[in-house]
């Protein structure tokens, strides 16, 4: 997937539910969390399991992270000369899955430190969070419920994709990480809309 096809796709698709661009369908809250701790002296990234290619092209505008502070997964590459000019050829096998495990992998090889702050979703950033506590001093772990199905998706233990599972909502109570739910805790999901 080259970065032109990521954008060009990004710039014109519509989210089926919402009828908006994707790129409009960002937590509000999420966007204000991060300019106020980048406001207050914190670097800040995405670590995602989404493919890494796919987010680069946007981020930078929707979140004010640039590319080289988001993390996922991501396919093999090869270098090769074509036509006497140096290319990154896509192989056709994983390089690294950003999810589960693999999370606190990609931080460390990425960035390269243990954050002291992670704010996760599902049961794939548990790892995450897990390796987020351990670290020395004082740390901050959240996990954001997705239980509004009137304003956005309920995500649950029987979800296929986002799964958020009992397991997963005992080891937050258990180690005292904070739960958001968005739809107690949250007055705005989406940024109002562009017209």
């Amino acid at each position: 997937m080259s970065r032109s096809c990521c954008a060009d796709w990004i710039a014109t698709a519509k989210h089926p539910k919402f009828k908006r661009p994707y790129t409009e369908c960002v937590y509000q809250p999420m966007v204000e969390l991060l300019a106020y701790l980048r406001a207050n002296g914190f670097k800040t990234f995405i670590v995602s399991g989404g493919g890494i290619e796919f987010m680069r092209p946007w981020t930078e505008e929707v979140y004010g992270i640039p590319p080289e502070q988001v993390v996922g997964s991501s396919g093999k590459l090869k270098f090769e000369m074509r036509d006497g000019k140096p290319v990154l050829m896509r192989l056709p096998e994983m390089n690294f899955v950003d999810d589960k495990a693999g999370k606190p992998v990609g931080i460390n090889s990425h960035i390269g430190r243990r954050p002291i702050a992670a704010i996760g979703n599902s049961d794939g950033d548990q790892e995450m969070l897990e390796w987020t506590r351990a670290g020395d001093g004082t740390r901050l772990m959240m996990l954001v419920h997705h239980d509004d199905a009137v304003r956005e998706f309920a995500y649950g233990a029987e979800s296929k994709i986002g799964t958020f599972s009992d397991a997963l909502m005992a080891e937050a109570k258990k180690n005292d990480w904070t739960v958001i739910s968005m739809k107690d805790d949250w007055k705005t999901i989406f940024a109002p809309e562009n017209k």
